[in-house]
């Protein structure tokens, strides 16, 4: 039992999980230290490595049939630690990304308690809904845009910021709706 147990966590796909995790306070402290053009492609270097590695492990898992139940829980948890650690970083040289940053952390931490509590009930978990795949998917993209192009006209980076938190907002509300009626089965 114990020998599986360390198979499952030193599994190919979880070490480069831990890759990942580690990496990313690399990847903060080069970005908020980054002056230069040189500086700063190291930076989006090292984040190509992150990307790379959240890449690799869910190919890796699913291709040599390596998935753990660890693993289910490792990457989404990297996932939103990648993205928390990207927001920080804009927020750094954009100021309403801050409240950005608070919002995307209340939305986090009751989709982590919600989650774990209807595990507790027994109520079937489906993975994420469409209009969190949504905010996701606009918040990477505008994340990537205000990290790549650190110059940005304050008038777009902060209507990229608004854009982001109405669509966190508007995810938790979904969310609330959609828990309190499965919670009401």
């Amino acid at each position: 039992m114990m020998k599986e147990r360390k198979k499952e966590l030193f599994s190919i796909p979880n070490m480069l999980g831990y890759f990942r995790i580690l990496m990313l306070p690399v990847f903060l402290i080069r970005y908020y230290r980054a002056k230069t053009r040189e500086e700063f492609t190291i930076t989006f270097v090292i984040l190509g490595l992150i990307f790379l590695s959240d890449a690799l492990d869910g190919f890796i898992a699913r291709r040599f049939n390596m998935i753990t139940n660890f693993g289910k829980i490792l990457d989404p948890v990297a996932d939103k630690l990648v993205q928390g650690t990207l927001a920080l970083a804009v927020a750094l040289r954009h100021p309403w990304m801050k409240v950005f940053f608070i919002v995307f952390l209340v939305k986090e931490i009751y989709m982590a308690v919600m989650g774990i509590y209807l595990l507790k009930v027994k109520k079937t978990l489906n993975g994420a809904q469409w209009y969190g795949k949504v905010c996701t998917a606009v918040v990477d993209v505008c994340i990537l845009v205000l990290l790549f192009i650190p110059n940005i006209p304050d008038a777009v980076g902060n209507a990229m910021i608004v854009l982001m938190i109405g669509l966190e907002v508007f995810a938790i509300m979904m969310y609330l709706k959609f828990h309190s009626q499965l919670l009401c089965k």
